[in-house]
């Protein structure tokens, strides 16, 4: 294609969108880690994560030469290497934070399950899209579940209940648009709630506690439940303007832990206040709503299952992590997309991004 189309007909305010929230983020690490003391200096957080958004953004920019198309072609093959490296997490995997989801290369360590997000979109995509015709009663919807019960098993696990979760808010978005009914949403709502028993003996305890302590935080407060109260106070103390950069005190002093990945937001709402929160917010909102255009203007079914999966995947972390650390859901550990700390996360989201890109670029009625 030519460079003066491409250029034409990008999504711009998906771009500004991704771009002022990956900024923010930066700022936000800054602050959040500035009082860390460690050997490799206290900007390692913010000097690793520019070094991976700067070739996250010249990969997006170089996948735009490439036809989205072509991903069909390596689907079988993704979906067997996805498996593979879920499966070594497995084997040679490392642990932390008592889960089993990294692998250590040299210095560099990758989380397999975010990366196995972009995999399974491509891989469920294109499953679906040959069988788009076909997909009428509720049997006809089984290949697809047992496509995706075998990834979603291996994450489960690690165990990572956060990335389960959203391989199944990718299905679910999936499925609807090809035309699943809601009465079968309805009975599959009724049977999930009958398995939750099930579901509830299978949890590790870390998992049942995070659950018991989002009804009532006040049960562990020195211990399941700290972050969550922590981070309520964080977001509650910074009022309308917040208490400025590098000033938000449970940010600063340490008691918010994990401000710089999964709980990020509390130190935006803590040090930018409530309106700081809202620009954060709204910025998300463009992603959602430039991701869901794109689909619906998308060419062929592919591109609209590719659009639909990566938007329910943006729609689902943004919903449960600032849902979190408002304590209204849960803590599942879902990072904050292109705000929270993590280079497996932040190469993951970009992924997403050149996807949506280039469903929007090759459109045929491009404007010339």
């Amino acid at each position: 294609m030519d460079i003066k189309r491409i250029l034409k007909n990008l999504d711009w305010w998906l771009i500004f969108a991704v771009l002022m929230l990956m900024a923010c983020g930066l700022g936000l690490i800054d602050s959040a880690t500035h009082s860390f003391v460690m050997s490799t200096g206290k900007s390692w957080h913010v000097q690793r994560q520019s070094l991976f958004m700067a070739f996250g953004i010249l990969m997006v920019t170089v996948s735009l030469a490439f036809d989205y198309r072509m991903l069909k072609n390596y689907a079988t093959k993704l979906y067997i290497f996805n498996i593979i490296l879920l499966i070594a997490v497995m084997l040679v995997g490392h642990s932390q934070l008592g889960a089993q989801r990294w692998i250590q290369i040299g210095s560099l360590s990758f989380q397999p399950s975010e990366f196995s997000k972009v995999f399974l979109i491509i891989c469920l995509a294109t499953f679906m899209d040959k069988r788009i015709e076909w997909l009428e009663d509720f049997k006809d919807y089984l290949p697809v579940f047992a496509y995706i019960f075998v990834p979603w098993f291996l994450v489960m696990r690690q165990p990572d209940l956060g990335t389960s979760l959203t391989f199944i808010a990718i299905l679910t978005g999936m499925i609807f648009v090809s035309g699943f009914k809601y009465k079968w949403f309805f009975r599959l709502g009724v049977a999930f709630v009958a398995f939750l028993p099930v579901f509830w003996l299978i949890l590790k305890d870390y998992q049942k506690n995070r659950i018991r302590v989002f009804l009532n935080p006040e049960l562990d407060p020195f211990g399941s439940g700290y972050h969550v109260i922590q981070s309520k106070i964080a977001i509650g103390s910074g009022g309308l303007l917040g208490k400025g950069w590098l000033a938000g005190t449970q940010s600063q002093l340490n008691f918010l832990p994990e401000n710089h990945t999964d709980f990020i937001f509390a130190v935006a709402g803590e040090e930018f206040g409530f309106l700081g929160a809202a620009v954060i917010i709204l910025l998300y909102l463009i992603i959602i709503w430039r991701g869901i255009a794109i689909a619906l203007d998308a060419d062929d079914n592919f591109g609209t299952l590719l659009a639909v999966g990566v938007t329910s995947m943006f729609m689902f972390h943004v919903m449960v992590n600032i849902g979190m650390t408002a304590g209204i859901m849960p803590v599942t550990g879902v990072p904050l997309p292109f705000l929270s700390y993590g280079v497996s996360s932040l190469t993951t989201n970009l992924m997403l991004v050149a996807i949506l890109l280039n469903v929007k670029v090759r459109k045929r009625n491009l404007q010339f």
